[in-house]
C-alpha cells in the first residue's frame, strides 16, 4: 500500500472530559466495535472484576480514574483508529495537554445531567486555540438530564462551539426510547442490553410515518418531530470542511455503558474525521505526505510491564515511514539511534512493529535518552512546536522513609520526574529534594508508584512555596548578586538550571523589582 493510501486510512484521536462524564467507558465500547477487546471493562464496579483495558495502572484500577494517557489502536470500516484516552482529572491536567499535541482531532464527552464542567471547558480551550476539530458525545441518556436544548446552549454558550446536532434523543432516563440518527435518517431504538443489534435500526426519512408512533409511542413522537423541526430551523447544515477547520462542532447523545449511540458516532466519525495533518516546527510546517521520516516525543512512561521495568517513549509519526531497525537522528543530543523492538499499543499489551506510518504513534523503548519534546528525523534539524511544559504549583519536601531502600527511591524519582508528571528541584542550602506538581493528587500517584514499582517508601513534608521560576540574564554579575543574596531560596531541577523558590506573590514582585536585569522564567522551556 501506498504511503498516500496509508495515511488516507487513520484517523488518530484523543477523548477529552471531566471526571466522571463517562470517558474511559466510551473508549471500552470504541475497542468493542473496533474487535480489539471482546469483552468491556467496567471502570468502576465490584461486581464486575474486569478491568477498564485503557487503565492498566493499578492505581488507576484501585480509584477508578485514569491518571495516565493510554493509546489504543484497532482496525473498523477500512480505517485504522488510534484512541488516546486521556486522564480527566485537573490535577493530571498537564498529561492532557501534551497528549492533545499528538492528535489530529478529538472526542469531548459530556454527562447528560452535569452538562458542560470546568474541566472540560479548559480542555476545549486548548483544542480550539489549535483549531483542534472536535465531536461532542453527551453520555449518560439513560438516566434524567438536562434537555437537549439546554445542552446544545451549554456547549455554545460555555465551550464557545458552533453546535450541530446529528443525532437527537428520544426520551431520557426511564422514558428512554432510543436516538434519531439525523446524519443517516434513521431511529435506533433503544434496549438496554449493551449488544446493539442491526434489527434494532430502522430507516425512517419521514419522521410523519405512523411507525414512529407505533415504536416509541404518540408523546414521544410527537416531541421529536418538534424537536428536529427546531434543530433544522435554528442549527447550521452539516459541513464537513467547516467541521475539519474547527468551526462546526457535530453533537451526538447516546449511553456509552449501555452501547447505545456510539456505533453512530463512530460510523460518522471514521468517515468526517481529518487523517494526519500537517505539524508546525520552528524550522518549518512539516506534511504527512512528505517521504523522509519525522516525529516527536510526546509523553514517556516508566514501567509499563512492571516486570520488565520498561521506560517507553511515545513517538508520534508526522511524515514519512518509521522502520524498524533504521538509524534515525536524536537532534536534541544530535546522535543517531535504532529501535529492535519499536511497539504498538492496546492499553498495556504491545506488539512489535515494523513500520509504522503518519498519524500512528508507536512506543520506544527508552533506557533514559529521551525527554518530552525530542524529535527523531532521517537527518533534518528540526524542533516541534506547542508542547507544553507547566510551573509546578505545590510543592513538598520527599524524604525516604526506608533508608535501606536508597537507591531504589533514588532511580525512582528520577525516573518518574523524566515522565514529566511531577519536577524535582534540590534545595542549595541544605541539599533536600522538593517535589513540585500542578496538582495534589500526583504526590499520592507518585508515593504509590515507588512503592509498588521500585520497592521504596517515601514521606513528605509540608513546604510553603508560591511558585518556581528559572533565571536568566544577560549579565552573569546579575545572577550572582542575586544568588548571593538569595542564597535561602534557591535549588537547581534535574537538568541542573538554577531556579528560584518564592514563597509568596509578594516576594517574587520583590525580587523581580530588586533584580531588573535578571528575568524570571515560569517554565524550564524558555
Amino acid at each position: 500500500m501506498s504511503i498516500t493510501k496509508e495515511i488516507s486510512i487513520r484517523r488518530t484521536f484523543g477523548i477529552i472530559s471531566h471526571p466522571d462524564a463517562g470517558k474511559t467507558t466510551l473508549t471500552e465500547k470504541l475497542l468493542l466495535f473496533g474487535g480489539a477487546i471482546q469483552v468491556a471493562g467496567a471502570v468502576k464496579s465490584n461486581k464486575i472484576k474486569k478491568h477498564a483495558t485503557s487503565d492498566f495502572m493499578d492505581i488507576e484500577r484501585q480509584r477508578g480514574i485514569s491518571v495516565a494517557t493510554s493509546v489504543m489502536a484497532f482496525n473498523y470500516k477500512g480505517k485504522k483508529i488510534n484512541i488516546l484516552d486521556t486522564p480527566g482529572h485537573k490535577d493530571f491536567a498537564e498529561d492532557t495537554y501534551r497528549t492533545l499535541t499528538a492528535v489530529d482531532s478529538a472526542i469531548v464527552v459530556i454527562d447528560v445531567a452535569k452538562g458542560v464542567e470546568e474541566q472540560t471547558e479548559k480542555l476545549v480551550g486548548v483544542c480550539k486555540g489549535r483549531s483542534t476539530p472536535m465531536i461532542v458525545f453527551v453520555n449518560k441518556l439513560d438516566r434524567e438530564g438536562k434537555d437537549g436544548f439546554s445542552l446544545l446552549d451549554d456547549i455554545e454558550q460555555k465551550l464557545n462551539m458552533k453546535a450541530c446536532p446529528l443525532s437527537w434523543p428520544v426520551g431520557m432516563g426511564s422514558d428512554f426510547k432510543g436516538v434519531y440518527n439525523i446524519y443517516e435518517k434513521s431511529l435506533v431504538l433503544f434496549s438496554p442490553h449493551g449488544k446493539q443489534a442491526e434489527e434494532d435500526t430502522m430507516l425512517i426519512e419521514d419522521l410523519s410515518d405512523p411507525i414512529l408512533d407505533e415504536k416509541v409511542g404518540k408523546r414521544l413522537a410527537d416531541e421529536l418531530r418538534e424537536e428536529i423541526d427546531t434543530i433544522e430551523e435554528v442549527y447550521p447544515k452539516f459541513d464537513a470542511e467547516a467541521y475539519r477547520k474547527g468551526e462546526l462542532n457535530p453533537v451526538f447523545f447516546g449511553s456509552a455503558i449501555n452501547n447505545f449511540g456510539v456505533k453512530e458516532m463512530l460510523d460518522c466519525f471514521v468517515e468526517i474525521a481529518p487523517g494526519p495533518l500537517a505539524r508546525e516546527t520552528e524550522e518549518r510546517i512539516v506534511h504527512p505526505e512528505e517521504e523522509k521520516f519525522t516525529g516527536f516525543i510526546f509523553k514517556i512512561h516508566a514501567n509499563m510491564d512492571p516486570k520488565h521495568r520498561d521506560r517507553i517513549a511515545f513517538l508520534r509519526i508526522c511524515c514519512g515511514v518509521f522502520k524498524r531497525n533504521t538509524n534515525y537522528l536524536h537532534v536534541r543530543n544530535n546522535k543517531k539511534m535504532k529501535f529492535s523492538n519499536p511497539t504498538a499499543f492496546m492499553a498495556a499489551k504491545k506488539s512489535i512493529v515494523e513500520e509504522a506510518f503518519p498519524g500512528d504513534i508507536v512506543g520506544l523503548y527508552d533506557p533514559g535518552n529521551f525527554k518530552i519534546g525530542d524529535a527523531l528525523t532521517e537527518g533534518e534539524t528540526l524542533h516541534f512546536k506547542g508542547i507544553p511544559s507547566f510551573s509546578p504549583e505545590q510543592f513538598r519536601y520527599i524524604e525516604n522513609a526506608d533508608p535501606m531502600k536508597s537507591k531504589q527511591l533514588n532511580k525512582g524519582i528520577h525516573q518518574l520526574m523524566e515522565e514529566g508528571v511531577a519536577q524535582l528541584f534540590i534545595k542549595q542550602d541544605n541539599q533536600r529534594k522538593v517535589i513540585g506538581t500542578v496538582g495534589a493528587l500526583q504526590f499520592d500517584v507518585i508515593k504509590y508508584r515507588l512503592e509498588h514499582e521500585y520497592g521504596a517508601k517515601c514521606s513528605y513534608e509540608p513546604l510553603n512555596i508560591h511558585k518556581a521560576c528559572w533565571l536568566s540574564s544577560e549579565d552573569e554579575t546579575a545572577i550572582k548578586d542575586f544568588l548571593s543574596r538569595r542564597r535561602n531560596n534557591i535549588a537547581k531541577d534535574i537538568e541542573d538550571q538554577i531556579v528560584f523558590l518564592a514563597e509568596s506573590q509578594w516576594m517574587l514582585k520583590a525580587a523581580q523589582d530588586n533584580h531588573p536585569e535578571v528575568e524570571f522564567h515560569f517554565s524550564s522551556e524558555f
